[in-house]
């Protein structure tokens, strides 16, 4: 049995994530101590370590609470859990196309002044200025 805090370090969570996994119930709440602390096992230890990866990997907390029970209840089929990683990688690849449009679109700019000219007359400023060429999705 640990504290929160050497459960925090063990781990790598802070602290307030810890409350906020067992606020959203990601988390059973501890046992408590006489003196009314919190005492976390190696169960807790084991379950942060799963939450702590799966939110590493960017999967959301609703995800990751399905995958959780699918964990807990191991003689379920993982159909669910395939369908959330297959969703969870489209929304990364969705992501990245996003970025490049952006890094694209940000190498265009910067591309188009060397510095040295007054504000009044720098084309990264006008650019920014032309909403024409700018599509809603960025």
């Amino acid at each position: 049995m640990m504290p929160i805090g050497a459960l925090a370090e063990r781990t790598g969570v802070k602290v307030v994530t810890i409350r906020y996994y067992e606020q959203v119930d990601l988390l059973p709440l501890p046992e408590r101590s006489d003196g009314n602390q919190r005492r976390y096992g190696r169960a807790h230890l084991e379950r942060l370590a799963f939450i702590k990866h799966a939110r590493d990997l960017g999967f959301p907390v609703d995800g990751i609470r399905t995958l959780l029970h699918l964990s807990d209840t191991p003689g379920m089929a993982c159909d669910k859990a395939h369908a959330i990683a297959v969703a969870h990688l489209a929304d990364v690849r969705h992501k990245i196309a996003r970025l490049r449009s952006l890094e694209s679109e940000l190498q265009r700019i910067a591309a188009t002044c060397s510095g040295g000219v007054q504000a009044c007359d720098c084309a990264i400023i006008e650019a920014l200025a032309d909403h024409s060429c700018c599509s809603s999705d960025h």
